[in-house]
């Protein structure tokens, strides 16, 4: 089974899964080995060993590429009963991936991360499994805030759901208040700094955030989202309603510490600028997972340029 993918967290956790399912334990020293990089000249011998205990044994091999090939079809030549589940996050298409692709007792699953309505599910699920609830707003807020890695999503809403306690629901203010961990600093304060034209607290916002764990395609989405309120909110200013009524009225709601940010930014941006910038910014979406430059650096230049153009507004 060869695992391949964005999605880290994914991968992890179906490898852990087909470990379970074959060996009976992730940690059963007789059924169970676990080979890195050093030890991928033993998948072979490793998969020709028989359990003392008896059953099937599984051999796990991490952080797979191109080079594992040898080993792998040596391997597979034997008559070994055993499952071997290659970790290969990032594996491109390549000689390995087509000789496992082609290969009759062998397969590829692909582990990509899950975002919109299928991110909200995941969530949604996780709490309900642990008899928890929770209102729309805040599983849209957490989708948005950790990205579509799978561990991460799931550590977050496992620990919502100890938070809550059975029977409890998750709110809002708590999923702010939980995910700031895997959120870092937050970034939509680096956000609203950006459309405020505050661009050194907005960068020092989002490298905090980044270095806490926020990937940069969760990022950019955040960013899109951001705007797209500030979009929403200024078309119901053009139907004539204040810029306060304006952001009381926005979906989720926003943050009770952050209404001053966002109607200090809506001052800063009309319709056909913030048109633009949406448009820049899923052109950036594209580009993180299309270019070979890191969607980190992709998104902070692009959070700098929405900092300088608000700073030129607020001047003027």
């Amino acid at each position: 089974m060869l695992l391949v993918g964005e999605d880290e967290g994914l991968i992890r956790e179906r490898a852990r899964g087909l470990t379970q399912l074959v060996a009976g334990s992730l940690t059963d020293p007789f059924r169970v080995a676990e080979l890195d990089r050093e030890g991928w000249g033993n998948i072979a011998a490793e998969a020709a060993s028989l359990a003392m205990t008896g059953g099937r044994r599984v051999v796990r091999v991490r952080e797979v590429t191109d080079a594992a090939l040898e080993p792998l079809r040596t391997a597979l030549k034997s008559a070994a009963d055993s499952l071997i589940v290659l970790e290969a996050p990032g594996l491109g298409k390549g000689r390995l991936r087509n000789f496992v692709e082609a290969a009759p007792d062998a397969v590829t699953i692909g582990c990509y991360a899950e975002d919109g309505r299928a991110l909200q599910e995941l969530i949604r699920t996780i709490l309900a499994e642990a008899g928890v609830g929770a209102e729309p707003e805040a599983i849209r807020w957490l989708a948005e805030a950790v990205g579509g890695d799978r561990s991460v999503v799931r550590a977050e809403a496992e620990k919502l759901a100890l938070l809550a306690g059975a029977g409890g629901r998750v709110d809002l203010a708590m999923v702010r208040l939980s995910a700031g961990d895997a959120a870092g600093a937050s970034a939509d304060d680096g956000l609203i700094a950006a459309t405020r034209g505050d661009g050194v607290t907005a960068d020092a916002a989002i490298e905090r955030a980044l270095a806490e764990g926020l990937n940069g395609i969760a990022l950019i989405r955040m960013a899109i989202s951001h705007l797209q309120r500030l979009h929403q909110a200024r078309l119901r200013m053009a139907a004539g309603i204040s810029a306060a009524d304006a952001v009381r009225t926005l979906r989720p709601p926003v943050f009770f510490r952050a209404v001053a940010g966002v109607t200090a930014s809506l001052a800063l941006w009309p319709i056909e600028a913030l048109g633009r910038a949406l448009e820049e910014a899923r052109q950036v979406e594209i580009a993180c997972k299309q270019t070979g430059s890191r969607p980190e650096l992709l998104v902070r230049r692009f959070l700098a340029g929405l900092a300088r153009q608000a700073q030129a507004r607020s001047r003027a």
